[in-house]
């Protein structure tokens, strides 16, 4: 289990070390997670304590890194490795129009699937109901896909803020994504090319 937390911790500081990652920051800040090896449930899932949120114009940790402090993101984990045992880690980031139309370039461009989850088809039982719409959530990417992506967007819902998802199989992985978005990201704002 250290082995789990010392990893989220190392990403969590290559995020912090990424000014250009505050475009990317959502409302609802980031949720930064990563499951131990055989997590079933939210409590053997590790996440930043309060989210990564900006402090002095950086990305930074609200909290340390803990095992259960993660809800939404952890769910949404340990749900698509019943599906995908690989997937062990993921974050949460912003959508809006400027950013989906350089997200959906970049996933073009590197060969990524860039998954939908359209909350306009979610089954009407489920819209408002807190906690329940992570299954339909990852049945609906893998029925759309064919598979989870590892980089995905859901629409705007019922009280719900549209967000873009990186899942991957270590927070290094999803960490370098991230830093490497957002870098591409604030380029194409400065109007540079993005690398």
């Amino acid at each position: 289990m250290n082995e789990v937390l010392g990893r989220l911790e190392q990403a969590v500081r290559l995020l912090e070390a990424c000014p250009e990652f505050t475009l990317l920051m959502p409302e609802v800040r980031v949720n930064f997670v990563y499951a131990a090896e055989h997590a079933t449930d939210s409590g053997q899932v590790a996440g930043v304590d309060g989210r990564v949120t900006v402090v002095g114009g950086m990305p930074k940790a609200s909290g340390p890194v803990r095992f259960g402090v993660s809800d939404h993101m952890a769910r949404l984990v340990t749900e698509a490795r019943k599906y995908e045992p690989a997937i062990r880690s993921g974050l949460n980031f912003r959508w809006n129009e400027a950013i989906f139309e350089f997200v959906r370039s970049y996933a073009d461009a590197n060969g990524l699937v860039l998954g939908c989850i359209d909350r306009t088809s979610e089954p009407g039982e489920l819209i408002g109901r807190d906690r329940s719409s992570i299954p339909w959530k990852v049945k609906h990417l893998i029925e759309r896909h064919g598979t989870i992506p590892r980089l995905c967007y859901e629409t705007r819902g019922w009280g719900k803020e549209p967000l873009f998802f990186i899942l991957g199989p270590d927070p290094d992985w999803v960490a370098e994504l991230a830093a490497a978005l957002a870098r591409g990201f604030a380029a194409r704002q400065a109007g540079q090319p993005a690398t």
